[in-house]
C-alpha cells in the first residue's frame, strides 16, 4: 500500500486543507467513518446487542496493538482518556510520606496533575528544569534523589517535539528500582515504541492524535511484576474473573490489565481503533515512523532555509518524531494568516506547533514553506 492510496482515505485533502496538526487531534480516514456508518446503522436497526461481536473486534484491537507497542496481549487495558490512565498507576501504589515523584516543567498538564494530586499522601514532586524548551534524559537521571520512587516523562515532548532516550531512562530505572511510567500520547502512531526493551513499567496513551482514533479512548499497558505489587485503587464489576456469575459477589480480580477494566468500554471508540490500526498494520508501523521523520527532517531543512530556528534545530535525529515547533515575532498573527490560507496547525504557548504525518507529502511542506515566507 503506497501513499497516495492512503491519501485518498482522507477526504479533507479535496478541500484545499493543508492539515499538519496531528499533535492536537487527528482527522477520521474514510475508512473509519464508514465503519462507523454501518455501526450505527446496525445498532439501530439490526443488531442492537450484539456484545459477542464487539468482545471479538475488542480482541483483534489489543492483538494489533501489543504489535505496535511489542507487549503480550494481556498487559493493555482501555481506558477513557490519557489522564485517568495515568491517574490509575497515581492511585494503585501504596504511597509512603517522603517518597518522590520526578517530572519536568515541560510536560503536558495530563501527565502533571495526577501526580501533584498525592501531595495529600505526603508524597513530595520534583521538577526537573527545561533547557532551551527540552528536557533530556540525561538531566532527568541527574535529577534522581533519594526517595525517587516513581519518574515519568512524556515520549515525545508536546510543545517542542523533542523524543526523549527512553531505553536510558529505563535502564537507570530498572537498575535502580524506580518505576518508569510514561506518557505516549505525542509519539505512538507517529514513531516506534518497545515498551519491554524500554523497560517501560506503566504507559497511557489516547487515541485522538497520531492513531488517528476518536476522543474518549485511551490504553494503558503495565508490566506484569508491577501489577503484582500494587492494588487497583478502582474495580468493577469487569474487574473479576468470572464476572457472568452476576450474584456470586467473589472479589477474584484478574490478573492481567483488563482487571482495570471495570465496566462498559468506549465501543465506538474501539471500533474506530481498529480501523485506524488496521491502516498502519497494512502500509507497516516502520513504514510510517520512516515518513514521518522523512517529512520532520525536510521540514526542518526548510525551514533553515528560510533562517528560521526551531526548537529542535540543533537536535540528534534520534530526538526527532513528528512535532516542528518555532517562535515568531507575532505568533498570532502568523496563526491567523495560516488559518485563513488553510493550513491547520497549533498556537501553543506563544509558539507556532506544526504536525504532519506519514501520509503528508514534500510538496504540502513546501506550499506552507512558501506560505510562510509571504506571511
Amino acid at each position: 500500500m503506497d501513499k497516495s492510496l492512503i491519501r485518498k482515505y482522507f477526504p479533507y485533502l479535496e478541500k484545499g486543507i493543508i492539515y499538519f496538526n496531528h499533535a492536537s487531534t487527528g482527522p477520521f480516514s474514510s475508512l473509519v467513518t464508514h465503519r462507523l456508518t454501518e455501526l450505527l446503522k446496525e445498532k439501530s436497526e439490526s443488531n442492537i446487542d450484539d456484545y459477542s461481536s464487539f468482545l471479538k473486534v475488542m480482541e483483534e484491537t489489543k492483538d494489533l496493538l501489543s504489535k505496535l507497542i511489542n507487549c503480550n496481549v494481556d498487559r493493555t487495558a482501555f481506558v477513557d482518556n490519557t489522564s485517568n490512565g495515568l491517574n490509575i498507576i497515581a492511585q494503585s501504589i501504596e504511597w509512603k510520606k517522603g517518597d518522590r515523584i520526578l517530572l519536568n516543567d515541560v510536560e503536558f498538564p495530563a501527565n502533571v496533575y495526577p501526580f501533584l494530586n498525592l501531595k495529600r499522601f505526603g508524597v513530595e514532586v520534583d521538577f526537573v528544569k527545561s533547557l532551551n524548551g527540552i528536557v533530556t534524559a540525561e538531566q532527568i537521571i541527574d535529577s534522581v534523589k533519594p526517595g525517587t520512587r516513581l519518574i515519568s516523562v512524556s515520549f515525545v515532548q508536546f510543545l517542542s517535539g523533542y523524543k526523549i532516550d527512553l531505553d536510558k531512562i529505563g535502564n537507570y530505572c530498572r537498575a535502580n528500582n524506580i518505576i518508569f511510567c510514561v506518557d505516549g500520547i505525542q509519539g505512538i502512531g507517529a514513531v516506534n515504541i518497545d515498551v519491554q526493551k524500554s523497560k517501560i513499567d506503566f504507559l497511557s496513551c489516547g487515541t485522538q492524535k497520531w492513531l488517528l482514533g476518536m476522543q474518549g479512548l485511551a490504553f494503558i499497558y503495565i508490566d506484569k511484576n508491577l501489577q503484582r505489587k500494587i492494588s487497583p485503587a478502582n474495580v468493577g464489576w469487569l474487574s473479576v474473573n468470572d464476572a457472568w456469575n452476576l450474584l456470586d459477589y467473589k472479589m477474584d480480580l484478574k490478573t492481567s490489565a483488563n482487571v482495570f477494566q471495570g465496566g462498559t468500554l468506549n465501543s465506538f471508540g474501539i471500533y474506530a481503533f481498529n480501523t485506524s490500526l488496521k491502516l498502519f498494520n497494512d502500509f507497516g508501523f516502520k513504514n510510517v515512523e520512516n515518513q514521518v521523520l522523512s517529512n520532520t527532517k525536510y521540514f526542518l531543512e526548510k525551514l533553515k532555509g528560510l533562517g528560521i530556528n526551531t526548537l529542535l534545530s540543533d537536535c540528534n535525529e534520534d530526538n526527532l518524531a513528528g512535532i516542528i515547533t518555532f517562535k515568531p515575532d507575532n505568533p498570532e498573527k502568523v496563526f491567523e494568516e495560516l488559518t485563513k490560507r488553510k493550513i491547520i496547525c497549533s498556537l501553543r504557548e506563544g509558539l507556532i506547533r506544526f504536525s504532519p504525518h506519514f501520509y503528508n507529502t514534500h510538496q504540502e511542506i513546501d506550499e506552507v514553506v512558501n506560505e510562510l515566507q509571504k506571511i
